[in-house]
């Protein structure tokens, strides 16, 4: 058989919208209001805060872990 994806053998005319195209189209609008876009990021920035929080992380697991260790030596 010839035509390709189409039932009975006739080809698809070419003015004529497939399937997945039209549903495509129908699909709704978004309701609710049109937000504004996000504001512009400052990396050089983001990249310190992220930083000082990956610091701060780690001397409080160090602080924790020391706690733990103390504890545990007390127990034993």
């Amino acid at each position: 058989m010839a035509s390709r994806g189409r039932r009975g053998g006739a080809p698809a005319r070419e003015d004529e919208p497939r399937r997945d195209e039209r549903a495509e189209q129908q699909a709704p609008a978004p309701q609710g209001p049109v937000l504004p876009p996000p504001p512009l990021v400052d990396y050089g920035v983001f990249m310190q805060c992220l930083v000082q929080a990956m610091q701060t992380q780690a001397h409080t697991q160090a602080a924790l872990q020391a706690q733990l260790d103390a504890q545990v030596r007390l127990i034993k």
